[in-house]
């Protein structure tokens, strides 16, 4: 079997702001949590950068939209805290409900399948610069608090003292072997990017989500997400016992699609704290 990171190296170095790192950016262990929540089709589709972008409809007519945390632990670019609003969407081709729903649910490689990235907080300017200047992906710097239990992980996340969100996922689920990458669609300079994310590892998915929740705050982050109607529980959770990931450059896919910057924040490194409780 040929090692998940072979032929990673030697990389290409580069720039972007306070960042210099290589690509591709090798994650070796992190702590990766989120929920699946429905919305609004027609608010989710107002947003979204391109006419060739459709969300994944679910056959109660809504869309999914899911928010997710990673507590990086051991990277090449270091440790950091990222939270990511990702809107499930198909590129070039309209899914319909029976199609769209297997995608949303497993992440699978449906022709054109992907995630648009809505928000992408992180911990650190660094991480920041390099995500908005290589890839477009919507990042600013936040404060993330992270707790791990034997029952549930937990991100509470601020700018400053301004509550953006806190998130719980229960420790629970069927657990799915998953070596599929993750595909991202972003803006960067009006041009649509499509970045493919090979990964590998075990994944626990639970339709029983009891326990776990999402709060929402004040932030502009927050308003964001409110305004998608997202449902008042999530449909299903998922986190990882073990992930690695590679994250290369991205592909132009689209050009003259619109600005997608999100919310810009301020120049400064965050507050990344965790908390590993027996």
């Amino acid at each position: 079997m040929t090692p998940f990171f072979t032929a990673t190296r030697p990389s290409r170095v580069v720039t972007h702001g306070d960042a210099t790192f290589e690509l591709p950016i090798l994650y070796q262990r992190d702590d990766f949590f989120g929920l699946y929540f429905t919305a609004d089709r027609k608010k989710v589709e107002a947003i979204l950068p391109s006419k060739n972008l459709y969300p994944v409809p679910l056959p109660n007519g809504r869309v999914v939209v899911g928010v997710a945390a990673y507590n990086y632990i051991n990277t090449s670019i270091g440790t950091y805290g990222e939270v990511p609003v990702a809107i499930p969407v198909v590129w070039g081709k309209r899914p319909t409900a029976f199609t769209g729903v297997l995608p949303a649910l497993l992440e699978s490689s449906y022709p054109g399948f992907g995630v648009l990235v809505h928000h992408l907080p992180v911990t650190k300017v660094s991480a920041r610069d390099a995500g908005r200047g290589e890839w477009g992906y919507t990042k600013f710097v936040a404060d993330m608090r992270f707790t791990v239990t034997p029952e549930y992980y937990e991100c509470r996340m601020h700018e400053h003292e301004r509550h953006i969100l806190s998130m719980r996922v229960m420790k629970k689920g069927l657990p799915i072997r998953d070596n599929r990458p993750i595909t991202t669609f972003s803006v960067l300079e009006n041009k649509l990017i499509r970045t493919v994310i090979p990964a590998k590892g075990v994944k626990k998915v639970a339709l029983r989500t009891k326990g776990a929740f999402l709060d929402l705050g004040d932030h502009p982050m927050a308003r964001s997400m409110e305004a998608l109607d997202l449902s008042p529980t999530p449909f299903m959770s998922f986190y990882y016992p073990e992930r690695a990931a590679i994250l290369p450059s991205g592909e132009v896919v689209e050009e003259g699609v619109q600005p997608f910057e999100g919310y810009a924040g301020e120049t400064r490194d965050g507050v990344h704290e965790v908390s590993y409780i027996a």
